[in-house]
């Protein structure tokens, strides 16, 4: 799963803002727990059942977007307007945002442009309205970034929005220019930037500040700087031992550098953790077993894999590539 930060069309910008870190939207901490660990069942169970309420709508929403359910995302588009409309909050312009954003990855080019707008006005409105919650803040900030220009792509209004929260909460400026940096291809600047972080208690901080080092470690991957990436991953495990980014990371490494059993150890460790659902855990299966000569656990792992309506397309579409070479 490539997390690299490129001038990309509106359809691939909005897929990889699809993967960018949830906000402490849900007031009660177990259904923010659940958003965060991935588990919608429970938080759309928990949602349904409060009936007519802001906070529902907002979980009812997230949770389509999690699970990449079209006809989800479409029902949950009226209580969220309503809400953005009549009782104005940032947490639902934002997640507002996100659902628009979700629909027009796979939209038509006619009707992708719209809900590119869509995505970035809802965004900005939620920054707007609470300049405390900083999701709001990144996805902006990245929507600037990876969108075309045509689309409201801007570089300089991504340096501003990290120009505006420097004085007042200096942490997040510096997450802020780390994607700037990275969008730039500047690596030794945006590694300084997340070095130099300091989270504290702030979830919402840890959770951005650890994306961003996965995002890095990708990034190193790519350039075939595997004791680089092996470190940073490292890191991350050793920062965030209950999540399965580390070992997800720590499996890629493994595959790159043709230790198939390593990565299959680090894949079933990370299986365990918070926020595995989140990777292509039975992608990079898949390639460890074809590496080890494992043609029908593969096969069994890369199926799986391509019917999970969460997984990046991207992702998918190089399962499926797998899948067709093994036959």
């Amino acid at each position: 799963m490539t997390l690299r930060l490129l001038p990309v069309p509106v359809a691939m910008a909005l897929a990889l803002l699809a993967g960018t870190a949830s906000a402490d939207l849900l007031k009660d901490p177990q259904w923010q727990a659940w958003l965060e660990a991935g588990k919608t069942a429970d938080l759309v169970r928990a949602a349904k059942a409060k009936g007519d309420d802001d906070q529902a709508a907002i979980a009812l929403a997230m949770a389509a977007v999690d699970d990449n359910d079209a006809a989800r995302l479409e029902a949950s588009l009226p209580a969220l307007q309503a809400c953005t409309d009549k009782r104005p909050q940032a947490a639902c312009s934002y997640a507002l945002g996100r659902v628009y954003g979700q629909q027009a990855m796979t939209a038509s080019v006619f009707k992708m442009p719209g809900l590119a707008t869509k995505t970035k006005e809802q965004f900005a409105k939620a920054v707007e309205l609470d300049p405390q919650l900083f999701e709001a803040r990144v996805g902006l900030a990245q929507f600037y970034l990876m969108a075309p220009g045509f689309a409201g792509g801007s570089t300089a209004k991504a340096k501003e929005l990290a120009a505006d929260v420097q004085a007042r909460q200096p942490e997040q400026a510096k997450l802020l220019r780390f994607l700037v940096a990275a969008q730039a291809d500047d690596y030794a600047s945006a590694e300084k930037e997340l070095a130099s972080v300091k989270p504290g208690e702030d979830r919402a901080l840890q959770r951005e500040l650890r994306n961003g080092w996965m995002r890095l470690g990708a990034e190193f991957i790519d350039q075939k700087s595997f004791p680089k990436a092996k470190g940073i991953f490292e890191t991350v495990l050793r920062d965030n031992p209950q999540h399965a980014a580390g070992p997800y990371g720590l499996a890629r490494v493994a595959l790159e550098t043709n230790q198939p059993d390593e990565a299959l150890r680090q894949l079933e460790r990370a299986r365990t953790l918070e926020g595995a659902e989140r990777y292509p855990l039975d992608q990079r299966v898949g390639q460890a077993l074809i590496a080890k000569g494992d043609k029908a656990g593969a096969k069994a792992a890369l199926e799986r894999f391509v019917q999970n309506k969460r997984a990046n397309p991207r992702n998918i579409e190089d399962a499926k590539k797998l899948l067709a070479s093994l036959a």
